[in-house]
């Protein structure tokens, strides 16, 4: 088990780029990270939460704009919501078939562009990463690299500590339905929900 303490350490870069899965500081909490294009990866972080099929939650968290049109998210719809960003909040999109293997409970994902620098300048390295966060399906996200290691143990390739998190919110997750946002789980950002009652 390989333990980094930056996520400038070029160890990092390189073990997702070899489809490795590993715990990092995200621009919110703890997250188990897989490179989002690598298909065998990603179903290997599933398999690490322990979710249901039916039960895929997590963010591709992206460095910017231009790395979710590259990646196939359908431009209009990004740009449509490319002035919320960057931002801890991920905005589910819809995906295309040829990107089943990262469906949540239908064709879209949960994505979001990071504000973090230091996470943004590691995205530009890997491209984006599917991020779900550090604990096990029901209990509560790792606020530390002990605690992460507690779930996960030697089951990860690596862990990146980034410190003590616990004074860090989650993201909030919205969804946009008639063209309009509602949230789907409050977090570190405050957004009006004009959904009716």
């Amino acid at each position: 088990m390989i333990v980094c303490s930056s996520l400038d350490d070029p160890q990092v870069a390189a073990l997702l780029h070899q489809g490795k899965v590993g715990i990092i500081p995200t621009d919110t909490i703890y997250g188990v990270v897989a490179s989002a294009d690598n298909e065998q990866a990603v179903e290997r972080l599933y398999q690490l939460k322990q979710r249901r099929d039916d039960a895929r939650s997590g963010t591709v968290i992206a460095a910017n704009i231009q790395q979710l049109i590259d990646f196939g998210v359908d431009e209009q719809v990004v740009r449509g919501v490319e002035h919320l960003w960057p931002n801890p909040l991920s905005i589910e999109l819809p995906l295309e078939n040829n990107f089943a293997y990262l469906f949540q409970s239908g064709p879209h994902r949960a994505f979001r562009v990071v504000a973090d620098p230091r996470v943004a300048k590691l995205l530009q390295e890997t491209g984006m990463l599917l991020t779900s966060s550090a604990n096990r399906s029901g209990h509560p996200p790792a606020a530390t690299v002990a605690e992460a290691k507690e779930y996960f143990g030697d089951q990860v390739d690596f862990y990146v500590d980034g410190g003590d998190l616990s004074d860090r919110p989650p993201s909030t997750v919205a969804v946009i339905r008639s063209g309009k946002l509602h949230v789907v789980r409050p977090g570190a950002v405050t957004i009006v929900d004009d959904r009716e009652d």
